[in-house]
């Protein structure tokens, strides 16, 4: 982390754009604390802006079907360029890999855990012949598919709270969620947790995403008190290996970075939808070798097959 600026004078109150989801409103306080606390503030001198995102509110539909991540993002992003917030506060793994030429990543908090959680049952090989597994995102359905092939896929769209509902209420016999967002809720009891070099997570999942405008100086230097650089060179890292990719909302590619001595260590899986088919690789590269991530992203494209390379679009 960036050394704190402690007792940095503030001349006015600074305003941070979130979504209005728990999950969000409390990756936004503990960027406020970690803010504030960096700089010897008042917490009062950061005021939570609110506002209901579109994939918040569109919850009956695939979010790939609706317009993919930018669903996040998009009143977040149109706020900040307009001036209305100062910066704005994301799960980095719903942050679409093109960003607006505007805005840039200011800060990345500390990872948490990466890992998935299983609720429902003990383990993937646990769940009962033909189970129904509820979930909407590409990549838990196809490794779902990919390892118990006897299972189905339920759509399942909302947030924590929505989703274990919906699992209580008996449309489907369990669930898939991110450790990192029940710790936040503080249900970390929550489920099972799967192993992440088995069962691998999301690119980016666990890291929470700051972000402000390109060309605000002063806010980019206030938040660098609390960027965490090796969250931000694995994000990154998994960021770009999907821009070289071409991923998308439709796209199943599972990720696990491990940082070892000043070096990344990249494992990617990418996947059919419907699980049949699975390629995976590994590339170890110097943590400031911005073309690693291509590297690796080129070796899985060359040997996919069609029906995964098909949902890729490649460089």
């Amino acid at each position: 982390m960036t050394s704190a600026s402690s007792g940095t004078a503030l001349s006015r109150t600074l305003k941070l754009g979130t979504r209005r989801s728990p999950l969000a409103l409390a990756q936004a306080e503990e960027t406020r604390t970690r803010l504030c606390a960096a700089h010897g503030w008042s917490e009062t001198s950061v005021e939570l802006v609110p506002v209901t995102a579109s994939g918040d509110r569109i919850q009956d539909r695939p979010l790939a079907e609706i317009g993919g991540k930018a669903l996040w993002t998009k009143e977040l992003d149109a706020w900040l360029l307009s001036g209305e917030i100062d910066f704005a506060v994301h799960s980095a793994k719903d942050v679409e890999t093109i960003r607006p030429e505007g805005i840039a990543f200011a800060a990345m908090l500390p990872r948490a855990d990466v890992r998935d959680v299983l609720v429902g049952a003990a383990s993937i090989q646990a769940l009962p012949q033909g189970a129904r597994i509820g979930t909407s995102a590409p990549r838990r359905a196809a490794q779902l598919l990919h390892a118990r092939p006897d299972c189905s896929v339920v759509p399942f769209r909302g947030n924590v709270a929505t989703r274990l509902a919906k699992l209580a209420a008996g449309e489907a016999d369990a669930t898939l969620l991110a450790a990192a967002g029940l710790e936040r809720l503080g249900q970390s009891g929550t489920g099972h947790p799967l192993a992440a070099d088995v069962w691998l997570p999301a690119p980016a999942q666990g890291a929470i995403a700051i972000e402000c405008r390109t060309g605000d100086a002063e806010t980019r230097a206030l938040l660098a008190a609390i960027d965490h650089a090796p969250t931000r060179a694995a994000v990154m890292a998994e960021r770009a290996l999907l821009a070289a990719l071409g991923g998308n909302c439709h796209s199943p590619i599972a990720v696990l970075t491990r940082a070892e001595d000043a070096d990344l260590v990249l494992r990617a899986a990418l996947f059919s939808p419907d699980g049949a088919e699975r390629i995976e690789g590994t590339l170890r590269f110097a943590a400031d070798d911005a073309a690693g991530p291509a590297r690796l992203a080129a070796d899985l494209l060359a040997r996919a097959v069609p029906a995964i390379r098909v949902h890729f679009a490649g460089p």
